[in-house]
């Protein structure tokens, strides 16, 4: 035995096909009507605002960006969800609390961080400024075969650390 659903009771959309002997070439459910008209206001509105002159052109194209946004906005509603349900959902979804990414401080902080004016040299330039006497790193000031002296380590050298 086959159990039938009442599916096809809901399916049937409310349409408006225009007035009596003068129905329009197109279906256009009573809620694609609601959605339409104030669209195509706001969209005028838009083109206004943004400086377009009113014509026959910039209201042909608010005619048509008015078709587009219906459209993608109808997809969404069904017997199954209905206009209300959907501005519903999106008014929560746009006043829900959301999670806070920012940071609040915590262990570290940037506040404390020392900051020099000279560049730090890196650890292997480090060592053979220390260990050779004479110039700066990289300086041709070294002879072959002469002895080296290290550097004492008294309070100049703790202060680079």
């Amino acid at each position: 035995m086959r159990i039938r659903t009442d599916d096809e009771v809901y399916r049937v959309d409310a349409v408006w096909l225009g007035p009596p002997k003068a129905t329009f070439p197109w279906r256009a459910r009573y809620v694609a009507w609601l959605i339409g008209i104030p669209t195509f206001f706001v969209v005028l509105g838009v083109e206004r605002w943004v400086g377009w002159s009113f014509g026959f052109f910039s209201t042909a194209w608010a005619f048509v960006a008015t078709i587009v946004i219906t459209r993608l906005l109808t997809a969404k509603i069904s017997h199954e969800r209905p206009l209300g349900t959907v501005v519903a959902m999106a008014g929560r979804e746009l006043n829900t609390p959301r999670e806070v990414t920012t940071g609040t401080g915590g262990a570290v902080s940037a506040s404390r961080v020392r900051v020099r004016a000279e560049r730090p040299l890196p650890k292997h330039k480090r060592r053979r400024q220390y260990q050779h006497h004479g110039g700066p790193p990289g300086a041709a000031a070294f002879t072959q075969g002469a002895p080296r002296a290290r550097r004492s380590r008294g309070n100049s050298a703790r202060a680079g650390r």
